[in-house]
């Protein structure tokens, strides 16, 4: 059987892989907006990967943050740590090795965390 015909094993619910594609899935059950997935890896120690997604409201921010909560709970064992709910302009799920950042749209093009991120030292193409 040649390299290319082996698959890998599907990810475990304790790895890093796994809680990426249960956020990634879970932020797209629940039509989040514009999400985006920056590795971190060689960027930053504090996380693997940071997602940032929008929701059209901050009833939909809140939701999604809960429901996420919930999720990663159920299929990982992990209790998430959770900031900004009350407000829910900007609500921060901290998974661990993913960093999950909510966002009403207006909050996140003030503050812009993908340029400040994906690009590192590197200026933006647009720049």
């Amino acid at each position: 059987m040649s390299a290319a015909a082996k698959k890998s094993p599907p990810p475990t619910a304790d790895s890093v892989e796994y809680l990426h594609q249960l956020i990634l899935k879970s932020l797209d059950d629940d039509q989040a907006v514009e999400t985006v997935s920056i590795p971190l890896e060689g960027k930053s120690s504090i996380a693997d990967y940071m997602v940032i997604a929008s929701g059209r409201s901050t009833r939909q921010v809140a939701s999604m943050a809960q429901k996420l909560t919930e999720k990663i709970k159920a299929e990982t064992g992990r209790k998430a740590r959770v900031e900004g709910m009350a407000n829910a302009d900007w609500v921060l799920l901290d998974a661990g090795d993913i960093i999950v950042h909510l966002f009403r749209p207006e909050v996140r093009s003030f503050y812009n965390l993908e340029r400040m991120w994906a690009f590192g030292d590197a200026p933006p193409a647009d720049a």
